[in-house]
């Protein structure tokens, strides 16, 4: 009887498979309009704690000073908000094939672990780390300006100071190239008039963005009370440890040593040396250049001569050649470099004016203190 009435039941009808959503691409006309945080300047870089903690971290246990990685937020209302970070693997030749290939594998590995996760993917510039502030280098510069062209916002750089770090002062710094740097940049010019053009010098090749750094402040209090002294619960305590903290106050702001001081001025004749050198290149080029063009203008104004007593003896003018065919004038040579080293010894010099300056009042303090 169940059978016959189970028989006499309407089959049950199956459930439609669900139709997999369709989207249309955006108009490029269009995306302007809807994506309206990108017409919003970008006023501050937020940087969160965890990111410092990363950054603090990656530089103390890097092998060698060359330390860099990749920032990941996103950006709303004019502030950039990074709250993630990770490093990228240091190679010995960042020029080889192979080691591009695979630090660009190893940035979509992680890219696409923190996508599964669900937390912050987006890319919003690079830190690097650098020492005594001299932080122009070529890499920089070509890296920066691939973000700018890539990012929605153009991307930033955050420039950690080892040598501050060092010294108890932890110090970041957020740049991006400057519009007038970057369209010389993309033409690949910067002959003399191109620099007039643009109006470029090394003071103007990055632009600093006003930068915050956020906290958690329930971490802030947690790491007041680590560094606050409480009493000892021992009863024969003497004056010396009467009071205790976990974290002991560090007297790193008192040393006297000059040794900062000395590789201060050894980076500024290294970098002096290498903008000499490089002044002389560029003067041998020009002098190359004026040459050639000597030599194309007198056999241009010889030919004319001799055109002219052809007229004047009815017979037909010699043929004009091209002179660019005839004379290779060697194209104007880059003054990029040029301006790269003297970013460098401004760099250089400004780290060691602050040096000297809290060391003498160091060594005044100490002088007033014995007296």
């Amino acid at each position: 009887m169940a059978a016959a009435l189970a028989a006499s039941l309407p089959a049950p009808v199956a459930a439609p498979t669900p139709v997999a959503p369709t989207y249309e691409a955006i108009p490029a006309s269009m995306s302007k309009v809807i994506d309206i945080e990108a017409e919003i300047p970008l006023q501050v870089v937020q940087l969160d704690g965890l990111v410092v903690t990363k950054i603090l971290k990656h530089t103390r246990e890097a092998p060698s000073s060359t330390v860099h990685g990749l920032l990941l937020g996103l950006d709303l209302d004019g502030t950039l908000e990074v709250s993630n970070s990770f490093a990228l693997p240091h190679h010995v030749s960042d020029e080889d094939e192979k080691s591009v290939k695979s630090s660009a594998r190893y940035q979509s590995s992680m890219l696409r672990s923190l996508r599964e996760v669900h937390t912050d993917d987006g890319v919003v510039g690079f830190y690097q780390a650098t020492s005594l502030g001299a932080f122009f280098n070529q890499s920089l510069v070509e890296i920066q300006a691939l973000h700018q062209e890539k990012l929605r916002h153009g991307g930033i750089v955050v420039v950690h100071d080892l040598s501050l770090t060092s010294r108890g002062n932890a110090s970041f710094r957020a740049f991006r190239l400057t519009p007038s740097f970057l369209d010389a940049f993309k033409k690949s010019n910067f002959s003399t008039t191109s620099l007039v053009s643009h109006r470029l010098t090394f003071a103007s090749i990055l632009e600093e963005i006003p930068l915050q750094i956020r906290t958690n402040p329930l971490l802030g209090s947690f790491l007041d009370t680590l560094t606050k002294s409480t009493p000892s619960l021992l009863p024969d305590a003497t004056p010396e440890t009467a009071a205790v903290s976990v974290i002991p106050p560090s007297f790193s702001a008192l040393d006297l040593g000059t040794t900062g001081l000395t590789r201060n001025l050894e980076q500024v004749i290294e970098a002096i040396d290498n903008y000499r050198t490089e002044e002389g290149n560029l003067a041998y080029l020009s002098r190359q250049i004026a040459r050639e063009r000597a030599r194309a203008d007198n056999y241009v104004a010889k030919r004319k001569e001799e055109n002219l007593a052809r007229v004047a003896q009815d017979l037909a003018p010699l043929p004009e050649e091209d002179v660019a065919r005839l004379f290779k004038i060697p194209a104007e040579p880059s003054r990029l470099e040029s301006m790269l080293l003297l970013g460098q010894i401004d760099a250089y010099g400004k780290s060691l004016e602050g040096t000297a300056s809290s060391g003498l009042v160091k060594m005044y303090s100490v002088k007033a203190a014995s007296t």
